[in-house]
């Protein structure tokens, strides 16, 4: 089974990535973590990736495209692969549909885990952090004193990028950037859309229940 998942920021794709992957024995793959991966091992790929991250330019498509042929070849994506992180435009997309048409294999399903605006910034935003490296969140896993770290004692704070008008921002480049994918994904019949807003061991079933066709 091949499949793609995407997700806006706080929409839960981490957690049920890790799920995904578990429960049906697919890799997951990330291009942040693949980037990573070549660059510490000095691959030809890496070294042509750092060059542009260190002069904080994107990596362009035409490397990102070969970074993921070359990790969709291995032998652990014999059986199938979950991409999440790629594509994220048209032209990755349908280089995407290239490689997989050269190796013989086809995309099963685009997984969209949806969740409305005003509940990702409530949960983004109401995180917030301490010094020590902790981590909370003002209604799901508030510290035990308000506004003080559990573990050091030290005073929580907000992240700049976590606060409500840049949590906005952070939507609406998502929106502008992942629904022509979301639409594209539709036509071709693959795109699977998921209610994000459920408890995580519902949305968990819901993915399941999606995927247990392709098995």
């Amino acid at each position: 089974m091949n499949i793609i998942l995407l997700g806006p920021p706080g929409a839960g794709k981490g957690t049920q990535a890790k799920k995904i992957s578990e429960h049906f024995s697919l890799p997951h793959i990330s291009t942040g973590d693949i980037l990573r991966e070549n660059i510490s091992n000095n691959t030809s790929l890496g070294l042509k990736a750092k060059s542009y991250m260190s002069r904080g330019e994107l990596v362009p498509d035409e490397l990102l495209i070969t970074i993921v042929k070359d990790r969709l070849s291995r032998k652990d994506c014999s059986e199938g692969f979950m991409l999440d992180g790629y594509p994220r435009t048209i032209p990755q997309a349908d280089a995407l549909q290239m490689i997989l048409t050269e190796s013989g294999k086809k995309l099963d399903a685009v997984l969209n885990i949806s969740v409305g605006d005003e509940e990702l910034v409530k949960r983004l935003s109401g995180r917030r952090m301490c010094k020590c490296g902790a981590s909370y969140h003002v209604s799901f896993n508030p510290p035990k004193k308000d506004g003080i770290c559990d573990v050091c004692k030290g005073e929580l704070y907000q992240r700049d990028d976590d606060k409500a008008e840049a949590v906005r921002n952070r939507l609406d480049v998502y929106k502008k950037q992942t629904q022509p994918l979301i639409d594209y994904y539709d036509k071709k019949g693959v795109l699977r859309t998921i209610d994000g807003e459920n408890d995580i061991p519902r949305i968990f079933e819901d993915i399941k229940e999606v995927l247990e066709q392709y098995e």
